[in-house]
């Protein structure tokens, strides 16, 4: 089974590429502090994902293409998170490990 990303069109070599960078430590909490407090509505709202996808890019050195770009804030609104949810933030964990 693929993983759910993938059926978005977004690439498995770009997922590898965010998860390593995603290990840096001072990577990962300039990400999280750009999400401390976000709401289920924040990431159901396609501006907010949207500027936080380019947001993201530039943090990561990861340059998109607006289809990319489509694809991710696709994706994330599909995922139907809500933050305050330990079952969705599992969910989206293992989706990435």
């Amino acid at each position: 089974m693929s993983p759910g990303w993938q059926k978005f069109g977004i690439k498995a070599e770009f997922v590898e590429r965010v998860k390593v960078k995603m290990k840096n430590p001072a990577t990962k909490e300039r990400i999280k502090g750009h999400l401390e407090g976000a709401t289920k509505s924040d990431l159901q709202d396609r501006t907010k994902v949207r500027r936080w996808v380019k947001t993201f890019a530039k943090i990561l050195n990861e340059p998109i293409t607006e289809t990319q770009e489509d694809q991710l804030v696709n994706f994330i609104i599909a995922q139907k998170i809500d933050p305050n949810n330990m079952l969705h933030l599992l969910k989206l964990y293992t989706m990435f490990k």
